[in-house]
């Protein structure tokens, strides 16, 4: 039998770490992404085994929801519920501070309501994205009405960034929203002031939401590979 991926195994880990700590009796946010879809699994074993009784998940994404149904997990809305117990969602950079850069999924619009509203937020992540300063490695994701694409192209040039229209992969055009929108990535050389261009960002007429999470995260659980073993921390 061939050995698993490292990799995929190391994401497994991080994703078991994070589910085992969902409780019964709670309101679970379910991120999108690699590691958090493993989450959303050893969620719906705990269910099925009976080791985890009477909670409900609210998805960030089309995605999430797909996940949860197949492995059982009971879904609401924030229609109908006010609070979030726990929230466990990927992320793209985190920095020294828990501050984080999401939206490769182009979800993080979803992603900030839900991760936002909870008592506790977990990032799952591994080693890779773990930075000194944000926007050193990825774009900063910018969900924009399509009317607006142009205006806030410039816009976010005149903040210093690169800006490129995310385009889909092995599909004709952009990329699209879970809300119908377009997502503009724009590289900056370095985010010094997070919080700052997190505000700045969004008082752009036309952007729905940048996906900087400042002063969001409670916990990050970082999955590493060493001599071909997966090991899970906790900073």
């Amino acid at each position: 039998m061939a050995e698993m991926d490292p990799v995929k195994l190391m994401k497994q880990e991080v994703g078991r770490a994070a589910a085992a700590q969902v409780k019964s009796g709670t309101v679970v946010g379910l991120g999108t992404g690699s590691t958090t879809a493993f989450a959303i699994q050893f969620i719906g074993e705990r269910l099925a085994s009976g080791e985890l009784t009477d909670i409900k998940g609210v998805p960030t994404s089309f995605q999430a929801s797909v996940l949860a149904k197949q492995h059982g997990i009971p879904l609401t809305t924030l229609d109908e519920v006010d609070y979030i117990d726990v929230a466990i969602d990927g992320a793209d950079e985190v920095d020294a501070q828990f501050n984080l850069i999401k939206g490769g999924g182009a979800a993080h619009t979803r992603e900030k309501i839900v991760d936002g509203l909870a008592e506790k937020f977990i990032v799952v992540v591994d080693s890779s994205k773990l930075v000194d300063k944000l926007g050193s490695t990825f774009a900063l994701p910018v969900e924009v009405l399509p009317m607006a694409v142009a205006p806030v192209t410039r816009a976010l040039a005149g903040y210093g960034a690169k800006v490129d229209l995310r385009m889909g992969i092995n599909k004709d055009g952009p990329v699209i929203t879970d809300q119908g929108n377009m997502v503009l990535d724009a590289k900056f050389e370095a985010i010094t002031d997070p919080a700052e261009l997190e505000k700045a960002l969004n008082n752009i007429p036309g952007v729905l939401e940048n996906g900087l999470f400042v002063g969001v995260a409670t916990e990050v659980l970082v999955g590493e590979v060493k001599d071909g073993q997966a090991s899970v921390r906790s900073l």
